[in-house]
């Protein structure tokens, strides 16, 4: 299993801009992780583990947002039935980090990633950093230009 120091030198190793914070309390979810860091949930991203016909992917959002299936089967140009969110064991498998604390980046292997448009309205955002008591802080426009992800309309507009 990889752990925040995995994150930092595979930040450092690919020259992302980023910090992995540890934290004294554990951030599992959105609103803990935006009590611990004072910051608004719209700046923590959320890192959310999909299979499309078989294959991982990747899917960052912000917070409080919700992903839609739908809205992604679209993206990717296939029927929404063929989308689902992985199970824990096999997010660890293909990211080696446990759900709770996977990093948008910095995975066992490189996956197809998609993040929601809104995530690039924020100037700096906090995201998984490997454990549930670590945190990423990163520029949204450096984690697009490090996960070569792609931008799409992922989440149900208010």
């Amino acid at each position: 299993m990889l752990t925040p120091d995995d994150l930092e030198a595979w930040l450092q190793a690919h020259h992302v801009p980023g910090e992995v914070l540890r934290l004294s309390q554990p951030t599992p979810t959105v609103a803990a992780a935006a009590a611990a860091l004072g910051v608004p949930p719209e700046h923590i991203l959320k890192t959310i583990v999909f299979i499309a016909d078989g294959e991982p992917l990747v899917v960052i959002a912000r917070g409080p947002e919700r992903i839609e299936r739908r809205a992604l089967a679209r993206a990717l140009g296939i029927g929404r039935k063929r989308v689902r969110t992985a199970r824990p064991d096999e997010v660890l498998t293909v990211t080696g980090y446990p759900v709770g604390g996977v990093p948008p980046i910095g995975h066992l292997r490189p996956l197809p990633t998609w993040i929601d448009e809104q995530v690039l309205a924020v100037e700096q955002a906090f995201a998984g950093g490997g454990s549930e008591t670590a945190m990423l802080r990163i520029a949204p426009r450096a984690l697009l230009r490090a996960s070569r992800g792609q931008i799409a309309t992922l989440v149900r507009s208010r």
